[in-house]
């Protein structure tokens, strides 16, 4: 094989390569008729569907951040801007997403099962959804987020356990402003600043039959998250970062999150 032959074969390796890892950008409307900008990417192995954050977007959360080109190396990847979020439609400005638009994302991909994973109102998101459509999850993941207890006095000594957040400082202090500043605007218009979906409380965690993990920050309350979780599932892992809090568990570098997250959906795929 001649040296320019070679070159040539490794340059057509190298982009194809690369055109693998840029994820694909699309649409489809949900039953009431709202436009979901959702990403995909892998083309091989099964489904992870990613869930973002209140006041956040699919591509900051999870492409920016290098969660979901680990995840991909051996999974295919959807990852959608919920309704009122980033360049889907906003039929209610600010407000939340809707758990039964990643059903219909999925049914709209043929997708029968996948691993879902939501961060913070993703996590909130994926509750409902392990409530109300158990028989599509292959796994659970929460992600700033968990089940709390349903009994006032659990819930109190599980956040008992928890430490309180030092004073955020650097590019967590930025977002949190932003945040803050977010919900006065909100409130100024509405009375009141809006909040992501609750967490649906009832749900009988004993008859969850997947395998159900949860990574949350040392500052970001985990055992008021996740006592009942560890207490009443059957396949439960639980992930704590260090010195991270809610905002910080997502700003990059995080490898810890990266790779417990991948390596929780690689062993229970």
């Amino acid at each position: 094989m001649s040296r320019f032959l070679s070159v040539a074969l490794l340059l057509s390796f190298a982009l194809g390569m690369q055109a693998q890892s840029q994820p694909k950008h699309e649409y489809f409307t949900t039953s009431d008729g709202i436009k979901i900008h959702y990403m995909t990417l892998g083309d091989k192995g099964s489904w992870v569907v990613l869930i973002h954050g209140y006041t956040d977007r699919a591509e900051r959360m999870f492409f920016d951040t290098g969660i979901a080109q680990a995840v991909a190396l051996k999974h295919r990847v959807v990852a959608l801007d919920n309704r009122n979020h980033g360049l889907s439609d906003k039929p209610s400005p600010n407000g939340a997403g809707r758990a039964e638009d990643v059903i219909e994302l999925m049914d709209h991909l043929k997708i029968g099962k996948a691993h879902i994973h939501g961060y913070s109102m993703g996590g909130a998101l994926t509750a409902q959804l392990l409530a109300s459509h158990a028989n599509r999850f292959l796994t659970a993941s929460f992600g700033g987020s968990g089940i709390q207890e349903t009994d006032a006095t659990l819930r109190a000594k599980a956040a008992a356990m928890d430490k309180p957040m030092p004073e955020p400082q650097g590019a967590e202090a930025a977002e949190f402003q932003r945040l803050r500043e977010s919900a006065a605007s909100l409130a100024k218009g509405t009375g009141k600043a809006p909040g992501p979906a609750p967490t649906p409380l009832a749900i009988d965690l004993k008859k969850v039959k997947v395998p159900v993990f949860a990574i949350n920050g040392e500052f970001d309350s985990p055992h008021a998250k996740t006592e009942r979780m560890a207490r009443e599932l059957k396949k439960f892992q639980s992930v704590v970062i260090p010195g991270k809090n809610h905002i910080g568990a997502v700003i990059p570098p995080m490898p810890l999150y990266v790779e417990s997250l991948t390596a929780f959906v690689n062993k229970n795929d």
